[in-house]
């Protein structure tokens, strides 16, 4: 049986769109096929050290792995991809955050579900929004559109389009 999950990729380091098309094609492979994704958004960098504006988007993916085994998948694309974890909030080739595995609830060491800080990052909830403003989160009860409507971060997130090739 299959699960709908959400998860947002963002990358500030590099080619940066093709960062994030390179994360898709291989979380396919593993398992975790995009079915919506958003559009690419240029967001100002929340935290960390000074550092080059993101690139970020959200896809909505089909998947027969658990919610560990989906955040193992996305573990491993990161890692195959050469995130090395340095500087808190710092720079990154690729970031890949498992934001909503269906209704899930739950807290263990390595993962939370929801995302804990999904209500208050206008860098997820824009483009989460632009493909699920309906999809209610399971502990607040609120619509994604909701949330963001509420949402305290004020960063800038606009529409990016990437540079002809």
């Amino acid at each position: 049986m299959s699960e709908r999950a959400f998860i947002a990729l963002g990358s500030n380091l590099g080619e940066r769109e093709a960062q994030i098309e390179r994360a898709l094609q291989l979380l396919a492979g593993r398992g975790a096929l995009a079915r919506k994704r958003s559009s690419l958004y240029l967001t100002e960098p929340v935290g960390g050290p000074p550092q080059d504006w993101y690139v970020n988007a959200v896809a909505e993916v089909e998947t027969a792995k658990g919610p560990e085994g989906l955040l193992a998948a996305l573990l491993a694309v990161e890692g195959e991809m050469g995130r090395v974890r340095t500087v808190k909030d710092g720079p990154r080739v690729i970031d890949l955050d498992l934001l909503l595995f269906g209704a899930e609830v739950r807290r263990t060491g390595r993962l939370e579900l929801p995302h804990p800080r999904l209500p208050v990052r206008r860098f997820v909830l824009v483009p989460l929004a632009e493909i699920a403003e309906e999809v209610v989160h399971p502990v607040l009860g609120l619509t994604v559109r909701e949330l963001l409507a509420r949402c305290p971060d004020t960063s800038e997130v606009r529409p990016h389009a990437p540079a002809p090739r």
